[in-house]
């Protein structure tokens, strides 16, 4: 019994001192916490307005963040997809019957349009095909001929373009503005440190820091928001650039095949 009370003695302090350094460890952590809520709780109506407005940008340019990374990442499957069909189609009626079976993407959309243009300048009255007989001397001798079908590959890229692009610009907004309004709730905040200094005539610390914490805090929630929101604009710009090179490597190929098969024809 006294060997145990020997050995349990000087064991509790140790762990009371243990439990101790742990609770003052984890003090500073919560009180910085909690300080950061007081002052946004204690903050002016002007700071807070400034504040929910850039909360709101932020949280919309992290959902166009998911949206577009989601509708890129699908463009670029399927695009690779339809780029398999072309390369094993043995004719472009033969490719046309089988893009129904894959998703849709920005290059089967250019496709289409050529394939139908090309389809229109076969017959009069819309109904050809690019394999009908005789269609090649159509093709050849009608005005405008491939530059048809060019024009109208090049509208389709362009639509693709404009809808790979919808609410980039909302980005290219936000990233260039939030630091703006973010710099408007730091001056306000400022003015209401100095307003303070004049009212109590004292430029002591407790004077000035609630003024100087609400300009702060509306600069990083500033830079918060316009961070994300340029580098993502960045990022999807640069695989925009990639997939409408790519649109526009696959209309000279589709051009240059159709005028291939035409000078054979002739």
């Amino acid at each position: 019994m006294s060997t145990l009370a020997i050995v349990a003695g000087p064991a509790i302090p140790a762990l009371a001192a243990q439990a101790q350094t742990v609770q003052e460890g984890s003090a500073p952590a919560f009180r910085s916490s909690s300080l950061l809520l007081e002052t946004l709780v204690q903050a002016g109506p002007t700071v807070k307005l400034v504040l929910l407005l850039l909360l709101v940008l932020s949280v919309t340019c992290w959902g166009i963040i998911l949206y577009k990374s989601l509708v890129l990442r699908r463009a670029d499957k399927a695009s690779q997809q339809f780029l398999t069909l072309f390369t094993r189609a043995s004719s472009l009626s033969e490719l046309y019957h089988a893009c129904r079976s894959v998703p849709r993407s920005p290059l089967l959309e250019v496709f289409e349009e050529g394939y139908k243009e090309l389809s229109r300048l076969l017959s009069p009255s819309g109904g050809g095909s690019p394999r009908s007989s005789g269609g090649d001397a159509v093709v050849a001798t009608k005005p405008g001929g491939i530059e048809n079908v060019s024009r109208a590959m090049r509208m389709a890229q362009t639509r693709a373009v404009t809808e790979l692009e919808r609410y980039l610009t909302f980005l290219a907004s936000t990233g260039s503005t939030a630091p703006f309004i973010g710099l408007f709730g730091t001056v306000w905040g400022i003015m209401t440190a100095f307003r303070n200094i004049g009212m109590t005539g004292s430029a002591n610390l407790a004077t000035v820091a609630p003024g100087i914490a609400e300009a702060l805090i509306a600069t990083a929630v500033g830079l918060f928001a316009a961070i994300p929101a340029v580098v993502a604009y960045n990022f999807f710009l640069s695989r925009i650039r990639v997939l409408t090179a790519d649109m526009e490597n696959f209309s000279a190929d589709l051009v240059n095949i159709i005028e291939r098969h035409l000078r054979k024809g002739a």
